[in-house]
């Protein structure tokens, strides 16, 4: 027997498929212990890690690649998650990026991120331009699919912000996909305000689009711990798999400090379940500096 529908119910029944698949959450299968939810990104290391971008290496101190990196992180900072920047891969390559997942996962590392720093021009003049951004974007998408990482963080573009939510969405809709969230972070103070950011995501309105709240980075925007605290609060809301954990920043000569227990106050009234990924950017060793705020971090997560 041939169930016959008319154009009346096939239209409704399209609508609550495509609403149902417009709201469809990412898999979020997080661990609930505190340690488990740890991290420590490869950016602050950046002047021991050898790769064909890093620039901020420093050749007097001694190399490393991504991967002896990686090994040494479950010994010496007693860590289970890793988040690699994008700058410290040497290439996206399938074979190369096969290796290192297989390296992170002898190590017994989980990715929780991909920050990419990559020159887009995802809101540029030329379509090609355009087109260019969104390919090179989706290569960094494929790459967290292989190395099991939930999301990437990429750079909200400068400028008109129809063409950011525009361009973003369409990244977006590939991300949800492949299952993999599209971050955008409170860093660059004029592109990546906080209030664009969110005014980004809600005009997006879709799961895979989301937040990455780093706890100092607001405070270059403006030096005031009420302001970053309710900056972090509307990020948080919007935040899914991830959050960076630094106690300072530094630029143009001065040092921004704020108050870490307080911002995990604000996570935790969030509700937020995600990884916090430390991204220490005080003066000194960075493996003393990483940490002490891990030690910071569990407290709060105890």
């Amino acid at each position: 027997m041939r169930f016959k529908i008319g154009r009346r119910e096939f239209l409704g029944f399209s609508f609550v498929m495509a609403t149902s698949l417009k709201s469809a959450e990412p898999p979020a299968n997080f661990p609930t212990d505190p340690r488990q939810r740890l991290a420590v990104s490869s950016y602050p290391f950046r002047a021991f890690i050898d790769s064909p971008e890093a620039e901020d290496r420093d050749k007097s101190k001694p190399g490393m690649t991504l991967a002896q990196f990686a090994q040494a992180l479950p010994t010496r900072l007693q860590v289970t998650g890793i988040e690699p920047w994008s700058k410290h891969f040497e290439s996206l390559d399938a074979a190369y990026l096969r290796d290192l997942s297989r390296a992170f996962k002898a190590a017994g590392l989980r990715v929780v991120n991909i920050p990419v720093d990559a020159p887009v021009k995802l809101c540029g003049s030329s379509s090609e331009d355009r087109e260019a951004g969104q390919t090179l974007y989706r290569k960094w998408v494929d790459a967290a699919v292989t190395l099991g990482s939930p999301g990437v963080r990429v750079h909200a573009p400068e400028g008109d912000l129809d063409c950011a939510v525009q361009n973003l969405e369409a990244l977006a809709e590939y991300g949800s996909k492949k299952n993999i969230v599209i971050n955008l972070e409170n860093d660059e103070p004029r592109a990546e305000d906080p209030s664009r950011i969110v005014r980004i995501i809600q005009t997006a309105n879709t799961p895979y689009l989301r937040a990455l709240p780093d706890f100092c980075n607001s405070m270059l925007i403006k030096n005031d711990e009420q302001y970053n605290e309710s900056a972090m609060q509307s990020l948080f809301a919007h935040a899914f798999n991830i959050s960076h954990v630094k106690d300072e920043e530094h630029d143009d000569g001065k040092t921004y400090r704020v108050n870490v227990d307080r911002i995990f106050a604000v996570a935790k009234k969030s509700g937020y379940r995600g990884y916090f990924s430390i991204e220490w950017e005080g003066i000194g060793d960075p493996y003393e500096g990483t940490q002490r705020l891990l030690q910071q971090s569990l407290k709060n997560l105890a």
